[in-house]
């Protein structure tokens, strides 16, 4: 579940864990009791070392930095087509 900041007026930041669809624009502020706005931000939803915070950090170094291919794979065989049209395309 995401955590959501609230700012109450007289005691300041406090932070409130709800389901994303009961997400309340107000909560009690926990110090005072007096009603807090939401502030607008993201919210937390992953952990720094979990699997899926790994793969978007693996997918977005990829996005900017992709691997640069200079040869095929050794081992690798040619690939024989029966496609009419690839003998137009030009050889290497």
């Amino acid at each position: 579940m995401p955590c959501y900041e609230f700012a109450c007026r007289e005691c300041g930041g406090f932070e409130r864990i709800h389901l994303m669809a009961e997400v309340p624009a107000e909560s009690a502020c926990p110090t005072c009791g007096q009603p807090a706005r939401r502030r607008v931000g993201g919210g937390t939803l992953l952990h720094g070392d979990s699997p899926a915070m790994r793969l978007l950090d693996a997918t977005a170094r990829t996005a900017a930095e992709p691997p640069v291919v200079t040869a095929p794979p050794s081992g690798s065989r040619r690939r024989v087509t029966r496609n009419p049209l690839h003998r137009k395309l030009p050889r290497p």
